[in-house]
């Protein structure tokens, strides 16, 4: 039977609130937690973004949980190097329970520093060398790499977990799952696609866990929890690669007019109504996913935690 795990947003929510739901996510019986790292929100609306890591340390402290980022992009923005550091200091505090989730990352986060944006073919190159370097500073020794982009001179991480942190490689083409499978310690989707957990799995990735997320929004009025959906996360419906490579909020709300009230009715779970939300994480366990992570949009956080506590998880517990 599948995980259930929580989804905390770092873009919408500051991190007293994210510990908070964190807290509840527990108490609800949620098994696991994802985080989200950004450095910007996807747009304004959205209004927060705070450093993913310092979150880390706060919710090692507020719950028993596994943590894991969903994803982190350690090519860019940030050296993998220091993100090695970051994971394995995350994995030590939580006793272990820290899985790292990697991808090719978005402009949006990643460009800020004024590097160009490389093609996709092009970050998943950087990002299997940053997977490299980093599994060498897991083991305590000293590193020095000097590859076709980064370098790393006598590194040595001090502060490390007895055993090595798990990375997770983000997915969502034939490209991408093809990289996982083949350096992955699991695979992250959010996308029930069951072609691509049985590519992932056949090549090379069996016996390892496949995570998927999704987002909701849980409310009493099904009309309000669409606007709210249409208001704070227009971005998830917009198609193509413009998610990976606009480089700002305002860039991705000049385009919020070509989402539609229909289109997040189509495609997102709105309101209370018990079996939608069972079937929309039942999907990921029908494709063949281990652990399965859900999102509440908007601020009924209180209301959401208790819908799934006492009527979503013991359906989904049943099998």
């Amino acid at each position: 039977m599948p995980e259930y795990g929580y989804f905390l947003s770092c873009e919408e929510f500051g991190p007293a609130e994210l510990v908070e739901q964190a807290r509840m996510a527990e108490q609800a019986g949620f098994t696991a937690l994802w985080i989200s790292d950004h450095y910007h929100p996807w747009n304004d609306a959205q209004g927060q973004s705070p450093f993913v890591w310092s979150v880390i340390g706060a919710l090692s402290e507020a719950v028993s949980l596994p943590i894991e980022t969903a994803v982190t992009c350690p090519t860019v923005r940030i050296h993998p190097a220091v993100v090695a550091q970051a994971a394995a200091t995350s994995a030590v505090m939580t006793n272990g329970r820290f899985r790292l989730g990697v991808g090719s990352g978005e402009a949006l986060n990643e460009h800020i520093l004024g590097h160009v944006w490389p093609p996709a073919h092009i970050r998943l190159e950087m990002l299997e060398e940053s997977i490299q370097v980093m599994r060498r500073l897991f083991t305590g020794e000293e590193v020095n790499h000097h590859g076709t982009h980064y370098t790393v001179e006598n590194a040595r991480l001090y502060t490390v977990p007895d055993e090595p942190v798990p990375i997770d490689i983000s997915g969502f083409g034939p490209a991408a799952t093809a990289l996982a499978s083949r350096v992955g310690d699991g695979y992250i989707t959010m996308m029930p696609d069951e072609s691509m957990v049985e590519q992932y799995r056949k090549g090379g990735g069996a016996g390892k866990p496949v995570s998927g997320g999704t987002k909701v929004c849980y409310g009493t009025d099904r009309a309000e929890c669409v606007r709210t959906v249409r208001k704070l996360w227009f971005n998830q419906f917009l198609p193509g690669e413009m998610g990976q490579i606009l480089p700002s909020p305002s860039h991705f709300e000049q385009l919020g007019p070509l989402v539609t009230e229909d289109m997040v009715t189509e495609k997102t779970v709105c309101g209370d109504d018990v079996e939608e939300h069972v079937s929309a994480l039942s999907a990921f366990a029908d494709a063949g996913f281990d652990r399965i992570y859900v999102n509440q949009i908007g601020p009924d956080q209180r209301g959401f935690f208790d819908f799934y506590r006492t009527k979503v998880l013991p359906q989904l517990q049943q099998g």
